[in-house]
């Protein structure tokens, strides 16, 4: 982490925080997935401290705070030690507030004494203080319009941070996405090629047989030899069978070709690529569409219930929606469960489109219940997820001002609940992040 100086008189730590309530912000940084977070002063006493500091199994990152260029004191957070980005992430920026906060407290102390100073010195002596409060003045105001400038950038670096993450997260549904459609096309194709090369064969004993008949009426009638040849050769050739085989050979690769197409107009409908941004979609039919591209996906002893309701229509970014459905079908399926069974319920209640996805597979263990939504987090093994699935659904429901929870109980399968309202809030930095 950058060390950041805070300029002023001489002040100790403990003297600027003394009516400051740093807790809420401390908390803030606990709830998003620190262990621990503490203030401390330059001789090591602890002046806030929020959550557990007793914790096994965590990084601690101590940073120093600068008063007038020497330390006067640490901000010190602790994390999970595989969480160790995030918790590098979260305490930059709990640092950059804490500093921002000192700044500006630190700034009205120097007001406030400069105030009573001045108020008991003589007329010469206001005189030469207005002097120094102008100069003073002067580099306050460069400080806070330098202070200014550093808040955009870093709100714009944030910003872009989230586009990237979300961004590397679709690329990486799509090429899982893409693996299985490719495998789901190369069987159609595999046997429309076999049979385009069979039928190749048959047309090239067609060729010898028509060739053989054009010749043999060219020279006139055919004698009764050249019939028996000719007899021969469409028994050699295997004719007859040729004839009946071939017109199954056309409907099997008819069929596959419409099975080839159907993969593509479903994979076309899941991305929704013409369609606009917004568009007025069915949620039942978006789910299917979800499930349709992830047949391959789907084990063959697997059951999938639908449990549907007439839905209003819900006005959304199809392809997000739809993305959103993906991530949690996905994680389902992928549970290795056998004789899985995965029920999809929809409903109307209340100007509220209910939607559950509920699965029969190993559940997801108590302690990290509530972390699944944490960006980055993962069960999976390394290389084979990302961490960013159930974030990325998170920020797509609670863009359009709904909500989506898990209850699980381990062994006996997990339940997530979205309730998406009919009439939308959006989060207009989400939405142009997705």
């Amino acid at each position: 982490m950058k060390d950041e100086y805070i300029v002023g008189a001489e002040k100790s730590l403990g003297e600027i925080i003394n009516n400051i309530d740093l807790l809420p912000l401390f908390r803030s940084a606990v709830d998003a997935g620190a262990s621990c977070v503490m203030l401390e002063d330059s001789r090591g006493d602890v002046l806030y401290l929020c959550g557990n500091p007793s914790a096994e199994g965590m990084i601690t990152l101590k940073t120093p705070l600068y008063l007038e260029g020497e330390a006067a004191g640490h901000l010190v957070i602790k994390g999970d030690k595989a969480c160790r980005g995030h918790i590098e992430a979260t305490g930059k920026l709990m640092l950059d507030a804490v500093n921002t906060i000192l700044k500006s407290c630190f700034k009205t102390m120097l007001a406030t004494e400069t105030h009573m100073t001045v108020v008991s010195r003589s007329y010469s002596e206001l005189l030469d203080a207005n002097r120094r409060l102008k100069l003073s003045e002067g580099r306050y105001r460069d400080l806070a319009e330098t202070l200014e400038k550093q808040v955009r950038e870093r709100t714009e670096e944030l910003r872009q941070a989230l586009v990237r993450l979300l961004h590397q997260e679709k690329i990486a549904a799509v090429g899982q996405l893409a693996a299985g459609v490719a495998h789901e096309i190369n069987n159609p194709l595999g046997f429309i090629a076999s049979n385009i090369n069979t039928l190749n064969q048959y047309v090239s004993r067609f060729r010898d047989m028509l060739v053989f008949f054009r010749s043999a009426l060219e020279k006139g009638l055919l004698t009764g030899e050249e019939r028996e040849a000719a007899r021969r050769k469409w028994k050699d050739y295997k004719l007859d069978f040729i004839l009946s085989d071939a017109e199954e050979l056309i409907r099997e690769s008819l069929d596959g070709a419409e099975r080839v197409g159907k993969i593509v107009a479903d994979l076309k409908d899941f991305s929704h690529i013409d369609d606009g941004d917004r568009a007025g979609v069915d949620i039942n039919r978006e789910i299917d569409r979800t499930l349709n591209v992830l047949t391959h996906e789907i084990p063959a002893d697997a059951e999938i219930i639908r449990d549907y309701h007439p839905l209003p229509e819900f006005t959304c970014s199809p392809a997000h929606i739809c993305q959103a459905f993906f991530n949690i079908i996905l994680n389902a399926l992928q549970t290795g469960k056998e004789g899985l069974k995965l029920i999809i319920t929809t409903r109307y209640e209340k100007d509220f489109i209910r939607i559950s996805f509920s699965d029969n597979g190993p559940g997801i263990p108590e302690d990290i219940t509530n972390r699944i939504f944490e960006p980055f987090f993962t069960t999976k093994e390394v290389g084979r997820g990302t961490g960013m699935g159930l974030n990325v659904t998170y920020e797509i429901i609670t863009s359009y001002g709904g909500t989506i929870e898990v209850k699980s109980v381990p062994g006996r399968g997990a339940a997530f609940g979205i309730l998406l309202p009919a009439a939308k809030k959006e989060n207009n930095v989400i939405r142009q992040a997705l």
